[in-house]
């Protein structure tokens, strides 16, 4: 059984007290799950619940529990609104910006700081390219090119964290000030990477692919690729909780483009709101993806601001807490609008 929430609405004060219920402690509210089961899909209003047994209950409790926030000193990230995390690649084969910051830590860290200042909560820091033909990169490179940059920011008073499947990356990059660890391969492309985020008990975000130790863009025939995913996800977190990560630690995200197909693709984003059964923080990373192009006449990558903004707010809209984007400022933008029209509408209801 997965729940899917919906029926959501700007009124939650007008209805009878159980009858509609907070996502994950965030601004949206909603009325009624469409239960989705092997071979049956039915709408069952939140008041409903539960009746439908021990599973359900389950994912309602997760579903509805507020996230608690990562506190990393003087420094909080919290999720009780959506967030920004801005996208610094050091790499020279990216397929948006790479080769912008190439071997200049300095502009990077200069780079960084600005889409810090524009609003970003998270400097996402990565230095290999992971779209499909991409050329491995030996590991001792890759953490000198992040390291570097990682320090400068942290020194700077950023928080970071680091975008790298390799072990020797995440230690180099922690030990630089990293604070999060945003692996592709949800800590199964480096046998060693487990071990490393469970014994510094720092945060870490696990993303879905179908061939995370070949690469993640396999394409394999999905029958549903939002409960697919989801249930993928449900046995790596339990893994990753079972090698001693705490699960309020953990944050998790569908990965768009990786090995699926547009249909896929769009799936998951209309389906973004079940993830939440999952208990933890959903991060969504789609910006300026080819399911973009491809839904606009081929549109080439410097081109596709205008859907990579309709996909955070489509995003937000679903509760995601940290949408993971090139463009700080537009998107920034764009969610202080969200957040605005939220704030009237659940005040002009209360």
């Amino acid at each position: 059984m997965h729940l899917r929430p919906t029926h959501f609405t700007d009124a939650p004060f007008a209805y009878p007290d159980g009858h509609v219920a907070r996502l994950a402690g965030g601004l949206q509210w909603f009325a009624a799950y469409e239960v989705i089961e092997p071979n049956a899909r039915r709408i069952v209003p939140v008041a409903d619940i539960a009746h439908l047994g021990e599973r359900a209950a389950t994912l309602h409790a997760r579903i509805t529990a507020p996230r608690a926030p990562w506190v990393f000193g003087e420094r909080i990230l919290r999720f009780d609104q959506p967030q920004v995390a801005a996208i610094l690649n050091v790499t020279p084969d990216s397929f948006s910006d790479g080769g912008a910051h190439v071997d200049d830590p300095a502009g990077a860290a200069s780079a960084g700081m600005a889409m810090a200042a524009a609003g970003a909560a998270v400097i996402d820091v990565g230095g290999e390219s992971t779209r499909p033909g991409a050329t491995l990169v030996w590991e001792e490179d890759e953490a000198r090119r992040v390291a570097p940059v990682v320090e400068r920011l942290a020194r700077a008073g950023a928080l970071v964290s680091v975008d790298t499947r390799k072990a020797a990356v995440i230690e180099a990059a922690l030990a630089a000030g990293a604070a999060i660890v945003n692996d592709v391969s949800a800590l199964l492309w480096d046998e060693r990477a487990l071990e490393i985020v469970a014994r510094g008990g720092g945060p870490v975000i696990l993303m879905h692919s179908p061939d995370p130790k070949a690469g993640g863009h396999g394409r394999p025939t999905y029958r549903n690729v939002v409960t697919e995913v989801f249930d993928w996800l449900e046995a790596r977190v339990d893994a990753v909780v079972a090698a001693g990560v705490d699960r309020a630690r953990i944050m998790v995200d569908p990965g768009i483009g990786f090995g699926k197909s547009l249909a896929d693709n769009l799936a998951l984003v209309n389906g973004l709101a079940l993830f939440h059964g999952l208990g933890c923080p959903i991060m969504l990373g789609a910006s300026r993806k080819r399911l973009i192009g491809a839904l606009d006449n081929e549109a080439p990558v410097a081109a596709r601001l205008g859907g990579s903004v309709a996909l955070a707010l489509a995003g937000a809209q679903a509760g995601v807490q940290l949408l993971r984007v090139h463009d700080v400022a537009e998107s920034v933008q764009a969610l202080r609008v969200w957040r605005g029209l939220r704030d009237q509408a659940l005040s002009a209801t209360s």
